[in-house]
């Protein structure tokens, strides 16, 4: 009786473990722009592509835009629409901010923002997607978010929300593959 109790132990704290492991085992949050979040950048569409060749994106990662419903938006678009800023016809549509997209498949992806003209003056993004793959590291460091202090736009007021920092990464074949390893190691302690 005593080694069940003690086999039942043992099964409890391996299952909390294994639960605390998984809930802090999560894919990369990017927060687009960092500090200046999604808005007509100064430095015009160079400021979105320099931040993307900063960040690594893989499936299942998450794109946060921070911006003020009303004053911008974030659609993603196909490549051929990307250049001419062309709103129409646009893959999907974020009027809601802030918004979270997650990345559901590799490959090139397009961003812009469809108000009045503010792609235009370089609101767009582009950003390459890798696929998930089993042999991603548990972690990645992350980039401190930029410490410059941007001037608010000729074009709208400065946004009053905050940035939320970026969690730690991880791969997710982690998270599914560790709750199974301590249920199998804890189950053979009853067999």
């Amino acid at each position: 009786m005593a080694v069940l109790k003690s086999n039942m132990v043992v099964l409890v704290v391996m299952m909390v473990a294994s639960f605390h492991l998984r809930s802090t085992v999560a894919q990369t949050r990017h927060v687009v722009g960092d500090a200046l979040g999604w808005t007509i950048p100064s430095g015009g569409a160079s400021t979105y592509a320099t931040w993307a060749s900063q960040q690594t994106f893989t499936v299942g990662d998450t794109l946060y835009f921070n911006f003020t419903t009303g004053m911008h938006n974030v659609a993603e678009v196909s490549q051929a629409a990307y250049r001419p800023c062309t709103t129409t016809n646009t893959l999907s549509l974020n009027p809601n901010g802030p918004a979270t997209v997650t990345l559901t498949r590799p490959g090139t992806h397009y961003y812009i923002c469809t108000v009045v003209s503010h792609c235009q003056i370089g609101q767009k993004l582009t950003i390459n997607v890798s696929p998930l793959t089993a042999t991603a590291p548990e972690s990645t460091p992350l980039s401190p978010p930029s410490t410059i202090a941007t001037p608010p736009s000729a074009f709208e007021p400065s946004p009053t929300g905050s940035v939320i920092p970026p969690p730690s990464s991880a791969s997710p074949p982690l998270a599914s593959v560790v709750p199974i390893t301590f249920l199998a190691v804890a189950l053979a302690f009853f067999y």
